[in-house]
């Protein structure tokens, strides 16, 4: 779960409820049903405990809170109008930034791997909160609420890792993993790592690259058109602006040094939803609510771009 300090009062209320579900359901009430939640950017790392580094290497040192796995929370059902099969037929990878595990393989995710105009370490650990909510934890989190609103919806959605595996997969495996599934868009979910008072969010959008085993030509245009989209329904979904420190205010940045876009051959975007050492951006972060916000303007906009 979250890093909460209202975790044992949330805890009783929970039990309150609960008690008044068990209530209900007697009289006749049908209980809601639930979806399973869970939680830097190959491109845009940050450090743990400090200001980040827009690379996409960072430390490899664990922070002091490391959220535990998160449990299956209930949630109400899918509206009528999300639950059409709008996106039968379509295939989105998502991409969840890092992984918990990037902490204890220094050497593994420290290994170079080509992304085509250089090369570059294979992950990073992430970014996190002051308190210890790592980057990591949140992507995930986000991506399984991603995958569940884009399934009701029709989509065949592809993980690029489940938090099943002991770390990575290395940036280049990321790329292919989108480009063997054929994807009709690939989103990458993140969180930044700058200063305080940096706040907002911003798509990353891949450069024209045509280097070694890179070339992005035929998905620059493609990747912007899912970017501006998701831009116009992320702000709408959260209540969140696009950032004030990248982007001037259109919250796009074009970039040619991320082997996750490089290598790419299917549209493909970044997503910071935020800024995680800012104080005010990670109280949104560690909130459950806001977290499914997050996922269901992602959702939108990648629902408005396959549908033209």
């Amino acid at each position: 779960m979250p890093y909460d300090h209202r975790k044992t009062a949330r805890r009783t209320l929970a039990l309150a409820l609960a008690a008044a579900g068990c209530c209900a359901a007697l009289a006749g009430c049908a209980a809601s049903q639930a979806s399973p939640p869970n939680g830097k950017a190959q491109g845009t790392q940050g450090t743990q405990g400090t200001q980040a580094t827009r690379g996409e290497s960072g430390t490899q040192s664990r922070p002091p809170f490391a959220a535990p796995s998160a449990p299956r929370a209930t949630r109400s059902p899918l509206p009528a109008s999300q639950a059409s099969r709008s996106l039968a037929g379509r295939t989105v990878v998502i991409d969840p930034g890092h992984n918990s595990g990037n902490f204890d393989h220094s050497a593994e995710i420290n290994k170079k791997v080509d992304i085509g105009t250089t090369r570059k370490e294979c992950d990073t650990t992430g970014t996190s909160t002051d308190a210890g909510y790592t980057e990591a934890s949140f992507t995930l989190d986000v991506s399984h609420r991603l995958r569940d609103l884009l399934t009701a919806r029709g989509a065949k959605v592809v993980l690029t890792h489940d938090g099943d595996r002991p770390w990575g997969p290395c940036i280049d495996e990321r790329a292919r993993i989108g480009n063997a599934a054929r994807a009709d868009a690939v989103v990458s979910v993140h969180g930044d790592g700058t200063a305080v008072g940096d706040r907002g969010f911003h798509v990353i959008l891949p450069a024209k690259v045509r280097a070694g085993s890179a070339d992005t030509a035929r998905i620059v245009a493609p990747s912007r058109a899912l970017g501006e989209r998701i831009v116009e329904r992320f702000a709408r979904a959260t209540g969140t602006s696009p950032a004030n420190y990248i982007g001037s205010g259109t919250g796009l940045d074009v970039r040619d040094d991320l082997g996750g876009l490089n290598l790419s051959t299917v549209p493909k975007v970044f997503v910071e939803c935020g800024n995680m050492r800012d104080p005010k951006d990670a109280q949104l972060f560690t909130s459950s609510t806001w977290r499914q916000k997050a996922a269901q303007g992602l959702a939108d906009g990648i629902a408005t771009y396959l549908q033209g």
